[in-house]
């Protein structure tokens, strides 16, 4: 329960009823991290924005004398890892969110798995990669929720 505040004698509280506060939070924290880069994969390759996930982003040259460039599916890996951390920092949560929240991940990665079985844009490195992920995903999500919901009844007894 939130403290109220206090500003010139009167007391301000949050008017939402508890219900409603509650739909909103269930809303916002059981959003799967990794529909963000399936949906940017469609729209890129239905569009046709990206022509070559092969293509270059950029390149210098080290200190070493070694050159070091990153292409665009090795960016788009590396923006699913970085989802990929948050949705395991997420998946330490104990609640009826995680629940609804692991539920949606597997729906993601079910559709990810089926688009790339079966449609011919989705057969590339990155797409493969991303439904790698989200196999990590729903997995290690699981895993991770039942072990802490495993310790956490430990600590209670």
């Amino acid at each position: 329960m939130k403290r109220p505040l206090i500003i010139n004698s009167e007391v301000f509280q949050d008017k939402r009823s508890a219900e409603q506060r509650r739909k909103s939070k269930v809303i916002t924290m059981a959003f799967p991290l990794l529909v963000i880069p399936f949906i940017l994969y469609n729209i890129l390759e239905i569009t046709g924005i990206i022509d070559s996930w092969r293509r270059l982003i950029f390149d210098f040259d080290m200190m070493s004398g070694a050159n070091f460039s990153l292409n665009v599916t090795e960016a788009f890996t590396l923006f699913c890892i970085i989802l990929l951390f948050v949705e395991m920092i997420k998946a330490t949560r104990t609640s009826n969110q995680s629940i609804m929240d692991h539920l949606l991940s597997t729906i993601v990665f079910i559709i990810c798995l089926v688009e790339f079985l079966l449609l011919d844009f989705a057969a590339t490195p990155a797409f493969f990669l991303l439904t790698c992920i989200s196999l990590i995903d729903v997995v290690a999500g699981y895993t991770i929720t039942i072990k802490t919901a495993s310790r956490d009844v430990n600590v209670g007894h």
